[in-house]
């Protein structure tokens, strides 16, 4: 998560794995470039997280067909966020708290030198999703499971999935929620089980929420509309900011997303058929050694928007984002479709 995507400690990502720190070389004469998307087929919900020279990038249980077969929550690896290499899934086999469900969204975040990892564990149309933990030495695996931190029940919230870790002044936080509300929950030293009251953030227009401390504001990210429709998906990005971790967080026009459909646009589809549909559900943002911020999320070509066995092609996606009045923007609300320069890491 945010707080640690970019000040990595040494610890976790290089005394214990025994990796060198290289020296700084000039970047390249020729300056990196892509076209949307970074990775197919298929790298639904992603998050990410930066290890040494290297991002690794996590996504959805799913099954990819013909073009890779299942996966349980696959790994891929970068040293530019733009080309990709599949490495590995995260788990041997699935966790064992819940008798049948799937593990959506993961939520990577190096803790203590560890990696750990929140999960959703969920059918469609689950009456008691929940939400687990697994830890990892190492951000390419295996992870270990911890178990459940709550389900929908115990936590009283409904559709408890998409978690989201953050620390804050030595306290742990999990946010999380899917269409009805949006909330955050402090946790145990261990990130095991919640303490204390869980506190509504957002409306019930919002899932797969993402918080990017900059200048003093926290940043709510989260996706509304539906995410798996094929080309007929509708999902679409919004952003609050608040100057507390816990809220109110607002829009341009001071109103409170807990309260309403409210939030910035910032991303949405394309129109016309050789577009993207369904952008959205976010990875944490990652600045680049220019200092230009970047965003990763998955969408759908709209021309090419299911694999064969008919699962959403949901790839993963890469645009700048540019501060406004300290707002954020992705140029033109909408995916890039043409070649663009890429980020900028001189090692």
């Amino acid at each position: 998560s945010v707080l640690f995507i970019i000040g990595l400690t040494a610890y976790g990502c290089n005394k214990e794995k025994g990796v060198k720190t290289d020296p700084v070389t000039p970047v390249d004469t020729v300056r990196l470039t892509y076209v949307n998307p970074v990775f197919q087929p298929v790298l639904a919900d992603p998050t990410i997280v930066r290890c040494g020279s290297f991002f690794y990038a996590f996504g959805t249980e799913d099954n990819w067909g013909t073009e890779g077969g299942y996966h349980l929550v696959p790994i891929v690896k970068s040293n530019n966020l733009v080309n990709w290499t599949f490495l590995s899934d995260a788990f041997a086999k699935k966790p064992s708290w819940k008798p049948q469900g799937g593990i959506w969204a993961p939520d990577v975040t190096e803790v203590d030198g560890k990696f750990w990892m929140y999960y959703a564990f969920s059918t469609w149309g689950d009456s008691n999703p929940g939400i687990g933990l697994a830890i990892a030495d190492r951000p390419e695996g295996p992870f270990t499971d911890m178990g459940k931190v709550f389900d929908s029940k115990e936590i009283g919230v409904e559709n408890s999935i998409d978690p989201f870790f953050i620390e804050e002044n030595g306290i742990k936080y999990l946010f999380w929620g899917s269409f009805h509300g949006i909330y955050a929950v402090q946790l145990s030293d261990d990130g095991r089980h919640p303490v204390g009251q869980k506190v509504q953030v957002a409306f019930n227009h919002l899932e797969g929420v993402y918080i990017h401390k900059r200048n003093g504001f926290y940043y709510l990210f989260g996706s509304e509309g539906s995410c798996c429709e094929g080309a007929n998906s509708t999902y679409r990005e919004r952003v609050g900011r608040s100057t507390s971790l816990l809220g109110p967080y607002k829009d341009k026009n001071d109103n409170n997303i807990a309260w309403g459909n409210y939030g910035e646009l910032i991303l949405h589809g394309n129109d016309g058929p050789n577009g993207f549909a369904g952008p959205g559900h976010n990875a944490e943002i990652i600045t680049d050694d220019e200092g230009t911020d970047w965003q990763l999320y998955h969408a759908m070509l709209k021309s090419n928007a299911l694999l064969s066995n008919g699962t959403n092609r949901r790839s993963l996606m890469l645009d700048k984002i540019t501060w406004v009045n300290d707002w954020p923007q992705i140029a033109g609300s909408q995916p890039s479709v043409l070649r663009q320069y890429g980020p900028v890491f001189k090692k």
